[in-house]
């Protein structure tokens, strides 16, 4: 019975954070109340407070229940290996930028922080938890950015610093706009050739932004008949095309 009672209890607490979620990006946070959450959840305002404290310990719980954008970056932006140290620092970019699309409660959520929120009053300690995040990411990222320097796969002229505030705020920027209009550019389509550019705007070469998305892009071209050259005479040389790095 014990075990039944602590069912409904968490059945319960999910139910107001889905509510929570709904109101919040309905009306904002600081327009939104507890009784309006609990009327939502069909619960009382006695059963919130058996599970939050006040509205800022509902909203971390929402938060809880995704994992925001500098959080993501900063689970996949794993220690690069010497032979492709932009590898993790790519793949984290683009993972984020698509989790925005596929993911409707982490996208739900995602406005809310970004848009539907004031961080004063009560909500200024979840305005320091982003902060921490921020700041987490930014130290990975740079992490990353250094190793590429330190390899030679980034012209040592690079700011590792710099390139991680910078790649941040593309993520940040791509994903804050396309959440207001999602009609503004395809997110999930563009995110990767997005990302390589930024990247090759640092000086990398086109062959060592993940080949083998590269190759399968080729590939695909091919199959489509699109690749350059495709028709040119048997014997005919293709021109060479130069590297991201090298164009100015």
């Amino acid at each position: 019975m014990a075990r039944r009672t602590r069912k409904e209890a968490l059945e319960t607490r999910d139910r107001i954070l889905d509510a929570a979620e709904r109101v919040f990006s309905r009306r904002g946070v600081s327009r939104t109340s507890l009784d309006d959450v609990a009327r939502a959840a069909g619960v009382t305002r006695g059963a919130i407070y058996w599970h939050f404290k006040d509205k800022a310990d509902l909203f971390g719980a929402m938060l809880g229940r995704v994992t925001l954008p500098m959080e993501e970056m900063v689970q996949r932006a794993g220690d690069g290996t010497a032979d492709d140290p932009l590898a993790p620092v790519r793949e984290c970019a683009v993972g984020v930028l698509r989790k925005t699309t596929d993911d409707p409660r982490a996208r739900r959520v995602f406005d809310v922080v970004a848009h539907k929120c004031e961080y004063v009053d009560e909500m200024a300690a979840v305005r320091r938890r982003l902060n921490g995040m921020r700041a987490n990411c930014l130290k990975r990222l740079e992490s990353g950015f250094r190793d590429a320097v330190r390899c030679g796969v980034l012209p040592a002229g690079v700011d590792p610093r710099a390139a991680a505030v910078g790649l941040h705020a593309l993520v940040d920027g791509l994903i804050t706009n396309w959440l207001i209009d999602p009609k503004y550019f395809p997110l999930a389509r563009e995110a990767g050739r997005m990302v390589d550019q930024y990247l090759a705007g640092l000086g990398v070469a086109a062959a060592r932004v993940l080949p083998s998305s590269r190759r399968k892009a080729r590939a695909k071209r091919r199959r489509d008949g699109k690749e350059r050259g495709t028709n040119r005479a048997p014997g005919a040389r293709a021109t060479r095309r130069p590297s991201l790095s090298r164009q100015g």
